[in-house]
């Protein structure tokens, strides 16, 4: 049977993780599917709480002292995850469960390398039931990425990814983007890797956890994508040997 992880990275998401992860659980057990859900706190230093919710939900919960990103938060995951299939999502569990068979059955059954959730697709159900600053903020991002650095690949920020182990060990071991910047970077190496990428629709169920702020985190994303090509052309995202 098909292993599959799924990455969550928490950051002072203790009630989030309470409130959602019963949905994701109750999932994986409906579909009897073969599935370990690591969470990793990243540096929140709540005094246990994300722990305790993590153990209480049979959960393998990670940490680490000091806050580093949500990049850095789920490559470390990714660098524990035992599945055939890994997976990483927010604690909210923003989005329906159909995203994440959707995944499983892309990777496992029609071998593509990694499927990544496209809000902007048609059969989407997300962009015209979020807030209008959100949407403009997440607009503005998506054209600069699709237009200058993954051509083809408008919406790299959603937050539902999976990947084939090779994949994800292959990526996340020349990753080096920590902050909310990360999931640009993957799918740059991806396509520059030639790796068969496969979009899928999803929808919004939840929109409990923290999320990215344009004025607090917009500037800084948009370095991102230059230190992204500068990496790219220093030649430090070449394959390990």
């Amino acid at each position: 049977m098909t292993k599959i992880s799924i990455v969550i990275p928490s950051y002072r998401s203790a009630k989030v993780l309470e409130n959602n992860l019963p949905y994701l659980k109750t999932f994986l057990i409906e579909k009897e599917l073969d599935a370990e859900i690591l969470i990793v706190d990243d540096g929140s230093n709540d005094g246990g709480k994300t722990q305790q919710v993590a153990e209480r939900n049979d959960c393998i919960f990670l940490s680490y002292p000091k806050n580093i990103g949500k990049g850095g938060a789920v490559s470390f995951g990714m660098q524990q995850a035992k599945g055939d299939i890994c997976i990483f999502t927010d604690a909210d569990i923003p989005f329906e469960t159909d995203a994440i068979e959707a995944i499983i059955r892309y990777i496992g059954f029609k071998e593509f390398d990694l499927v990544i959730g496209d809000r902007g697709l048609p059969t989407s159900n997300y962009f015209n039931v979020i807030s209008n600053q959100r949407r403009f903020g997440s607009g503005f991002f998506t054209f600069i990425t699709g237009r200058f650095i993954t051509t083809g690949i408008s919406d790299t920020q959603c937050g539902l990814k999976g990947f084939r182990r090779e994949v994800a060990k292959d990526l996340f071991n020349v990753s080096r983007i920590k902050g909310f910047t990360f999931d640009v970077e993957l799918v740059y190496i991806s396509l520059k890797r030639n790796y068969d990428i496969k979009k899928i629709p999803v929808s919004l169920r939840c929109q409990e956890g923290n999320s990215v702020s344009v004025l607090k985190h917009g500037f800084k994303m948009v370095i991102d994508l230059f230190v992204i090509k500068f990496n790219y052309l220093r030649g430090y995202y070449n394959k390990y040997e």
